[in-house]
């Protein structure tokens, strides 16, 4: 049994050697434990830390291309360099690597495809009220959305399973979290989550440059993930809004027209229109949304079966 940790940098030069000396070398169920960087286009000595530090398997992004984007092909890497399981943890030290034991055991016991660790964010004295408030909010509304119970969906420290690994299609350009936690509720993976501890904070986070820009991000994620999956529910939803709308002003003309012989008023007739007939529109796209989802869905059926497929290619020329 392989475990393949990957790390994710960009400009960790300074906190990459306290990340890689929190991760323990020996696990009870695991033969070979492997380290893997994915260096995501960084200016400082990075990659030269790594090698110094005796890493494994180092992967490089010539540009910056994302923190979802260098996740997607550390998965790639540590599939081909022949993982059975893949431990996500930061290069800023943020989470306790001595909890990777902990984190992998539902997967040795074969009852999670995925285990995301619970930084229990009450819990962190550098996290503001207000921070620990959306936290709470945004984990509730992923858990809703994909029918999993998962206390803090943004969590980074995550493991997963080779079958997990290759089910997984990240496809938002801004973050993994929510997108996999989305992905694994429809695709119909075990999830389990679990408390682990965090290091006092390094650095300031690289992944937003404002709270307002991380909602608006994180939102749109959500939005787009869950439109994925469910159009038809979506459009439905949508289209009902608008149809609802309508009728008021519709109503109103009808109530004038009535008590009043129907002079005037017939602005509220043209707008009710224009509202129902947006509503039908919706209604019709999502039909048609939700036919595409499906061939989505096929889609993806045939990517893993190739996925599969290139894998023990792979692994069998070493």
């Amino acid at each position: 049994m392989k475990l393949i940790i990957q790390i994710p940098c960009f400009n960790e030069e300074k906190t990459l050697p306290l990340t890689v000396a929190d991760i323990p070398r020996k696990i009870d169920g695991i033969d070979e434990i492997e380290l893997l960087i994915i260096d995501d286009g960084s200016s400082d000595r990075t990659i030269e830390v790594a090698r110094e530090l005796g890493v494994d398997h180092i992967v490089r992004n010539k540009i910056n291309m994302g923190l979802a984007r260098t996740f997607r092909r550390g998965l790639d890497a540590c599939l081909h360099a022949g993982a059975d399981i893949i431990v996500n943890t930061d290069g800023d030290n943020q989470y306790a690597g001595q909890d990777i034991p902990k984190l992998i055991r539902p997967i040795l016991e074969e009852r999670a495809d995925i285990v995301i660790g619970d930084r229990q964010t009450d819990k962190i004295p550098h996290f503001s009220p207000f921070k620990k408030k959306l936290q709470r909010l945004g984990s509730a509304v992923v858990r809703k959305l994909a029918g999993v119970w998962v206390p803090d969906a943004v969590s980074g420290f995550r493991a997963f399973s080779r079958e997990a690994a290759l089910r997984t299609n990240i496809v938002s350009p801004f973050s993994y979290t929510i997108e996999t936690v989305i992905q694994a509720g429809k695709k119909d993976m075990a999830v389990e989550s679990i408390p682990v501890r965090t290091n006092p904070k390094t650095r300031e986070s690289r992944l937003f440059k404002s709270m307002p820009a991380f909602i608006k991000r994180q939102l749109g994620t959500i939005i787009r993930m869950y439109a994925m999956y469910q159009p038809l529910r979506v459009f439905f939803y949508l289209g009902t809004a608008l149809s609802v709308i309508g009728l008021i002003p519709i109503i109103r003309f009808l109530y004038f027209y009535f008590s009043t012989g129907g002079g005037g008023h017939l602005q509220s007739l043209v707008l009710g229109g224009v509202l129902l007939m947006m509503g039908f529109m919706s209604y019709l796209a999502g039909l048609v949304a939700d036919l595409i989802s499906f061939n989505r869905q096929l889609l993806e059926m045939n990517l893993e079966k190739v996925r599969k497929m290139e894998l023990e290619e792979s692994l069998r020329n070493g």
